[in-house]
């Protein structure tokens, strides 16, 4: 018979028990509350791998003394949740926790809204994800949501210590906890991973006089074994891209190459942080210093060809340019202007004679191209016509804003186009 695995072993049966969490199960906890007055409505449980959701679950299940039925989004569907569904025609009602719930689509999760709604069914979803991106605004309406935080390294240390003194297995091995920094850092808040970390060095440990002693330098010798997390398709991801995206448009590079290191560590696809950041060099740097745009793209094509673990360096470059690079949003804002004006036309102004080319005879003879003055026949290669159709001229677009670059453009606009009123802007 195959023994659970020490995660399994060491959860806890009684809020009590419970390590962390004390904002939901203190004495002033919600979940508290619940657990006192034995009313307990259907919850949304939000919070990181190994924070304790599935164990929170099982409890209340059995405080409620209501039937625990256990299911995974990953591998049920429809016809598995009717099943509990049916359950509640019965004197007892069923308690569904349904984990990874945020993976079940919008038909998938109608499919128990009305049994939650009517009393049929209590339902305890899990996921790891913002519940505003993979759930249905009915069921979220329908469900308390609790937020539960990753564990803190007070902790992970006093859980660890746990299972070393409380669990036979690692008793019968002899395990004895000398040093926990570097277990618990590894963690990253979650009890889970700890335990199963803990689990592989009671295995593989080597005894000294019958004991086997965990230290930090043991921990380093198993990590490379071990990933780091990062769900790429998930919360985190989005969370981590957008904190290098800001950390880059803040110029602050030492917070933008410390999340990046986060995602080229947990895996994230390097084409996609090199689209990333070629976007940011067009729409926060922009005018200001545009060979920004130029790097970016030679970093999406270099690391689209080398792949990792050499594309780490392109990124970290191109990464630690754009953030010590002068910033500018002028470029977005003119093409967003632009789109407005288009977009609020009740009539779109047709292209000036002049400005359409005559590629036959009847579009000469209707006046296209009459009046264009060649602008290289000018002076420096400039000459002063109208471009812009009658019923917008005067309208300012692009508005430069007040870095280095683009007050030498501005001063070149008010000197070629004083029809135009141009001020400095603030965005720069």
């Amino acid at each position: 018979m195959d023994r659970p695995p020490l995660a399994e072993r060491m959860r806890p049966e009684r809020l009590e028990d419970l390590v962390g969490q004390q904002e939901l199960v203190g004495p002033q906890g919600l979940l508290r509350r619940f657990w006192e007055e034995g009313s307990l409505p259907s919850l949304l449980l939000w919070g990181p791998p190994g924070s304790g959701k599935t164990s929170l679950a099982r409890m209340l299940a059995v405080h409620s003394k209501k039937r625990f039925r256990f299911l995974s989004a990953v591998d049920a569907g429809v016809k598995e949740v009717r099943a509990v569904i049916e359950e509640g025609n019965g004197l007892f009602k069923p308690l569904l926790f349904l984990d990874e719930i945020h993976r079940f689509n919008k038909a998938q999760q109608d499919s128990f809204l009305g049994a939650v709604e009517s009393g049929q069914l209590t339902l305890i979803g899990a996921t790891t994800e913002n519940p505003s991106f993979g759930l249905n605004p009915a069921l979220l309406s329908r469900c308390q949501l609790l937020i539960l935080q990753p564990l803190g390294t007070d902790e992970l240390h006093q859980l660890a210590l746990k299972a070393v003194t409380q669990d036979a297995e690692l008793r019968a091995l002899g395990l004895e906890l000398v040093e926990s920094n570097a277990l618990v850092r590894h963690a990253q808040g979650d009890a889970r991973r700890m335990y199963n970390l803990l689990e592989w060095l009671a295995g593989s440990l080597a005894p000294e006089n019958g004991v086997r002693r965990i230290t930090d330098q043991a921990v380093l010798a198993v990590l490379p074994h071990f990933a780091v997390y990062h769900d790429r398709d998930g919360d985190q991801h989005y969370r981590l891209i957008s904190a290098l995206i800001k950390s880059i448009r803040g110029s602050d590079p030492q917070a933008a190459v410390y999340y990046l290191a986060r995602l080229v560590s947990g895996g994230e696809d390097p084409v996609f942080i090199a689209r990333r950041l070629v976007i940011l060099a067009s729409e926060d740097i922009g005018m200001a210093n545009p060979q920004a745009l130029l790097l970016a793209s030679a970093t999406l094509e270099s690391v689209a060809r080398i792949g990792y673990p050499e594309a780490r360096i392109p990124l970290s470059q191109t990464t630690l340019y754009l953030s010590l690079s002068p910033k500018s949003n002028s470029a977005y804002l003119a093409i967003e202007a632009a789109l407005e004006a288009v977009r609020l036309a009740e009539q779109q102004p047709p292209v000036p004679e002049a400005l359409s080319n005559p590629v036959t005879k009847m579009q000469k003879d209707l006046g296209y191209g009459q009046g264009y003055q060649y602008s290289h026949e000018g002076p420096h290669h400039f000459v002063h016509q109208d471009f812009m159709p009658p019923s917008l001229r005067g309208r300012v677009f692009y508005q430069p804003a007040g870095n280095e670059r683009e007050q030498a453009y501005q001063r070149w606009l008010q000197d070629h186009w004083p029809e135009y009123t141009l001020g400095s802007s603030d965005s720069g």
